[in-house]
């Protein structure tokens, strides 16, 4: 099986900036699409970032200009550079990366989720 160990969130101030990484370990075969999504208090979870296998690269239009995602397939690992902060980004943050283990058929592995909070 494969698990995602998510690291970087914590506390900043408004214009500050947070460096998200997910790891995966265990028996991977292959890796596809890797991304990042976020739940605030009351809302729903959301797409911030995905960077898919071909390369393309999707982000929520709240977060454009401001974050960036990148990944290093090689050691199974996705970022999420977030600069210019706002209140309004505080959220936990979640990777997920569909990754094929024991066999060849990919499937979505979420990580334990990060928590990063924006204030003053």
């Amino acid at each position: 099986q494969v698990q995602l160990v998510e690291s970087g969130g914590g506390l900043v101030q408004p214009g500050g900036s947070l460096r998200l990484s997910c790891a995966a370990s265990g028996s991977i075969l292959s890796i596809s699409d890797m991304g990042w999504y976020r739940q605030a208090p009351g809302k729903e979870r959301e797409l911030v970032a995905i960077v898919r296998s071909g390369g393309t690269i999707v982000y929520a239009d709240s977060v454009k200009g401001r974050f960036t995602i990148s990944a290093d397939k090689a050691k199974n690992t996705v970022f999420l550079q977030m600069n210019s902060l706002k209140p309004e980004d505080t959220a936990v943050y979640y990777c997920k990366i569909d990754a094929a283990s024991q066999s060849w058929k990919f499937v979505g592995n979420w990580g334990q989720g990060t928590l990063v909070t924006v204030s003053s």
